[in-house]
């Protein structure tokens, strides 16, 4: 197989070491595109021969050496490459989010439903052995049917304040973290449930981030960014690009290309995205989601809660027990895995029973092994899978329709309707 890959930043890395190491003998990458030619200058050393390299413009004329492409733009502008491929009878294998509005997802049904290539979506989230875990309970019907979920998830003071560094803190490209993060998490609730959602309701604000809530705060006098302020190194949230050698080429090297900075003050002016979001579901099947995201949290984690006719199942993973202020100075430091003090745990408890600890088997690698377990999918196909890991366009679609009508009812204050099993925002 021939991949072409458009979006040349920071996730791009895993595909292209996927491809130039352990899935080398499924594909070959044979072609590049990208805003900024130092990042394709960076990934064409990492693969040691010369790729052609194409910018956006010129997608048309890289496809034309593809017989599938690897999407990891910004979130934005998935929907452009994604339909332009599938209408080019390319293969799509799309990063989450697969868009990031209705009429994204509306235009990406259209192509895939008209191409006779395939389209994958990458929720690495679900081959994580601890949510496979939980899948496999709720499929063997372990606490009867569902009536209602609860799931909080805590980004820290690393993870969560990086978002507000980026392009990401712009929701007009981005979808805003309910958007680009929360997929996942909707993904996997959609999965976990076998259901599809039919209301949002929401409520979200900017409360720690961003320049008013810094200065309501007493923090005056502000950098733009990380790169040449004299607090770099004692500021725990300023991005020293320069002590990573790979986000440094990325970055650092290649703005004077297109002027954009990776290392925003993260109490700059400028951020349109939420820190701090409530979300209420309601599921075809009945049950009922109540979801929290936060952004600053001081430690890395989620907990999900799950209630059903005969029980209830707890899953709660502790990512990282707490954040190092060294982390935005030593890159190293900021690495969630086998982070000190991590821990997950996953508890059935059944009516009349004792509750009992569910083993969770771990594999090499990210994710617990999960990232190999979704490569493997990826290049060598998913075979006879029972979980169903891959997802497809539809749903990426149900996932990411939960995050734009939570924008929706936040902007609006009101409930948001899906239609069509959750595919498509209801006439209002």
């Amino acid at each position: 197989m021939r991949y072409g890959i458009a979006g040349l930043g920071h996730r791009a890395q895993m595909y292209v070491g996927a491809l130039t190491g352990d899935w080398s003998d499924t594909g070959e990458i044979v072609a590049f595109c990208d805003t900024n030619q130092t990042r394709m200058d960076y990934y064409n050393e990492l693969v040691g021969r010369p790729v052609p390299c194409f910018g956006p413009d010129d997608f048309a004329a890289m496809l034309e050496l593809c017989d599938a492409v690897i999407i990891t733009t910004v979130d934005a502008t998935h929907a452009a490459y994604v339909c332009a491929a599938l209408d080019a009878g390319k293969h799509v294998i799309v990063e989450k989010p697969l868009t990031t509005d209705a009429a994204g997802c509306a235009a990406i049904a259209a192509a895939a439903e008209r191409s006779t290539a395939s389209l994958i979506v990458t929720f690495n989230y679900r081959y994580s052995p601890r949510n496979s875990a939980v899948r496999r309970l709720l499929m063997d019907g372990a606490i009867g049917e569902v009536t209602s979920v609860h799931f909080e998830w805590a980004l820290d003071t690393i993870h969560g304040a990086d978002y507000f560094r980026r392009w990401h803190r712009d929701k007009a490209i981005s979808g805003g973290l309910l958007v680009h993060k929360s997929t996942h998490h909707f993904d996997l609730v959609n999965w976990w449930l076998a259901a599809a959602a039919r209301s949002v309701y929401a409520q979200g604000e900017l409360r720690f981030y961003g320049a008013q809530n810094a200065k309501a705060r007493g923090m005056t006098a502000r950098p733009e960014r990380a790169h040449g302020a004299p607090e770099l190194g004692s500021d725990p949230f300023l991005l020293d690009l320069s002590a990573d050698p790979r986000l440094k080429r990325l970055y650092l090297d290649a703005e004077h290309e297109d002027g954009y900075l990776r290392d925003r003050d993260v109490f700059s002016e400028g951020i349109t995205i939420e820190d701090n979001m409530a979300v209420l579901v309601r599921y075809d099947s009945g049950a009922m989601l109540t979801y929290s995201l936060n952004a600053h949290a001081p430690h890395e984690g989620y907990r999900v809660v799950f209630n059903g006719t005969g029980g209830r199942i707890e899953l709660e993973v502790c990512e990282r027990s707490w954040t190092s202020p060294h982390a935005a100075i030593d890159p190293s430091a900021s690495s969630k895995e086998h982070a000190a003090g991590s821990w997950e745990r996953l508890t059935l408890h059944r009516h009349w029973q004792q509750p009992g600890e569910v083993p969770i088997e771990q594999g090499e690698g990210g994710h617990g092994g999960g990232d190999r377990l979704l490569l493997n999918d990826l290049f060598r196909g998913a075979g006879d899978d029972p979980l169903a890991r891959q997802a497809g366009y539809v749903d990426g679609i149900r996932s990411v329709l939960v995050g734009a009508a939570a924008n929706e009812s936040i902007r609006s204050g009101r409930a948001v309707l899906l239609a069509d099993g959750g595919t498509r925002m209801a006439e209002s």
